[in-house]
């Protein structure tokens, strides 16, 4: 797996706080299954990016090694 842009451990960082917080000052009341269900999300969206940028790069390569051949071929 590739390493994270500083960005996206600051989103994790701070969300995981935030969780943590939620659940110290609201205690574990029926509020944390929403607490819970907000921090879901957010690591959902987390993974997701990290997902689109895996495959930009991967699409970015063919598309690097098609414009090679071309540019043999046309040679």
């Amino acid at each position: 797996m590739r390493r994270k842009d500083p960005g996206t451990m600051a989103v994790i960082i701070i969300t995981l706080i935030l969780f943590v917080a939620a659940v110290f000052f609201k205690g574990i009341t029926h509020d944390l299954l929403l607490e819970a269900g907000v921090f879901l999300v957010s690591v959902k969206l987390i993974m997701m990016a990290n997902k689109n940028s895996v495959s930009f790069e991967a699409i970015q390569k063919q598309l690097d090694e098609i414009k090679e051949q071309l540019r043999k071929r046309l040679e």
